[in-house]
């Protein structure tokens, strides 16, 4: 009888931790889907400044031609083309989140559409983002693209 009441007890302590769990992850993985969507209209529009605020300072980005750049790089590439590319677009399509403690793994597909010397296009990429929580805030760590062969 003892044993029972025990596990009763056991079970009633832990159900309530293990939904709040399940609340916090919830929560996290929100919170990811706005800073990748963040993310994608900072690109979009050029501010460098959100995407100082979202990008860690020692992330590390392998674009889609297998190029690696430094936050330094991409926010300075960012400046370079806005000259002669416009994106007119940058969405994604498909997106999950899956959490690890301080850890979130973001994958998807994005679809981006612009112009860029003059030319029209539209192009496709799965990406896998690496999320930390670093200093009270998430920042994102890594960064790869892959082309989607249409």
């Amino acid at each position: 009888m003892k044993l029972g009441v025990l596990l009763m007890m056991a079970v009633c302590i832990m159900f309530p931790l293990a939904w709040a769990q399940d609340d916090t992850e919830a929560a996290v993985r929100s919170r990811i889907i706005a800073l990748e969507k963040a993310w994608n209209q900072a690109y979009k529009a050029g501010d460098i400044k959100a995407l100082d605020s979202i990008l860690d300072n020692e992330i590390v980005l392998i674009n889609d031609d297998g190029s690696v750049q430094s936050k330094a790089e991409f926010l300075g590439s960012i400046k370079a083309t806005s000259n002669n590319s416009q994106e007119q677009q940058v969405a994604p399509e498909s997106m999950s989140v899956h959490v690890f403690g301080n850890t979130a793994i973001s994958t998807g597909v994005f679809r981006a559409k612009g112009v860029e010397n003059g030319k029209s296009y539209v192009r496709r990429e799965r990406f896998v983002d690496t999320w930390i929580y670093k200093s009270g805030k998430w920042v994102c760590v890594a960064s790869n693209a892959t082309p989607v062969l249409q």
